[in-house]
């Protein structure tokens, strides 16, 4: 990965943190957003050796010149990005990307690069309640999983090519999935996770809560502080998928209540059992080292 020039496309929480890895890795890395702030904030610190705002006159030579292309783009963007600038990359390089869903956007954006240019999509699962590269970590990397999603276009040369990259990031997990498995389970370990922060803080709005809650409380809606822009994108891209998941929990709440209403405490028990059961095996495969799998 070392001496790679990459260019990340859209500077914000991910994409600097792809940036800081990739610089301090030894790749020279090249960025371009829609604010000339962000672009400004990654040169000063280094997370980047040279970069332009969207729309200046040096994105093709900057994009031209680059191995790989990162983009750090919301869902909604990425066709049309293809679209205007596809033409920019150069022969035999490599787009990736972040993005969140994938059904909605990949063979779309595949069908539209050129033969020479070849998109191997993946999907940092990490982030914070905070957005653009001024907030820039690429610690948050470690404990969390990469996701790969090849398509039947898809070389075993780029496939082994975005393994490097996440060891190259840092992440702790690495799975290859299809585009279907990553937006069925992403529908639930994710978009239905903040479905319910979102519901938990807005179905009791007593202005007391912040005074007398506990540490369950912030720990479940900590991902309440939501981007309603990026994440409005991610439902509705994966809407079927996550309206299945939402019907599944009120399902299991309804186990829970039935339990509850009508005394039936080894029900209860049960339940509470096999959370706990369930929980702990996600901490022992956290505390794992470095594996990749493919699904």
């Amino acid at each position: 990965m070392e001496q790679r020039k990459f260019c990340i496309v859209g500077l914000g929480l991910l994409g600097g943190s792809y940036a800081m890895a990739l610089a301090r890795a030894g790749c020279r890395v090249t960025g371009i957003d829609v604010r000339a702030e962000a672009v400004r904030y990654a040169l000063e610190n280094g997370l980047i050796a040279d970069g332009a705002a969207a729309g200046d006159a040096r994105v093709p030579a900057l994009l031209g010149e680059a191995e790989v292309v990162v983009l750090g783009l919301y869902p909604g963007a990425m066709v049309p990005w293809v679209e205007t600038h596809g033409g920019f990359l150069a022969p035999g390089a490599l787009v990736t990307d972040v993005c969140g869903v994938k059904c909605a956007v990949v063979r779309r954006v595949q069908a539209l690069l050129r033969p020479d240019v070849e998109f191997i999509p993946c999907h940092p699962m990490a982030g914070r309640e905070v957005s653009g590269v001024e907030h820039a970590d690429c610690a948050m990397f470690r404990q969390a999983n990469f996701l790969i999603t090849p398509t039947e276009k898809n070389t075993a040369q780029a496939i082994a090519f975005a393994e490097e990259l996440g060891r190259t990031l840092g992440f702790a997990r690495i799975t290859v999935l299809s585009c279907e498995e990553h937006d069925r389970m992403i529908g639930y370990v994710s978009q239905l996770a903040h479905v319910i922060a979102v519901a938990l803080m807005n179905a009791n709005d007593d202005p007391a809560l912040p005074r007398t809650t506990g540490d369950s409380f912030r720990d479940l809606t900590r991902i309440a502080k939501i981007n309603e822009h990026l994440w409005s994108e991610l439902f509705f891209a994966n809407r079927d998928v996550l309206v299945g998941e939402i019907d599944q929990f009120c399902a299991e709440m309804g186990r829970l209540r039935a339990a509850l209403t009508g005394g039936d405490e080894a029900a209860l028990k049960e339940m509470l059992r096999r959370a706990a059961e369930r929980r702990r095996e996600f901490d022992r495969i956290e505390r794992a080292p470095l594996e990749e799998k493919r699904l």
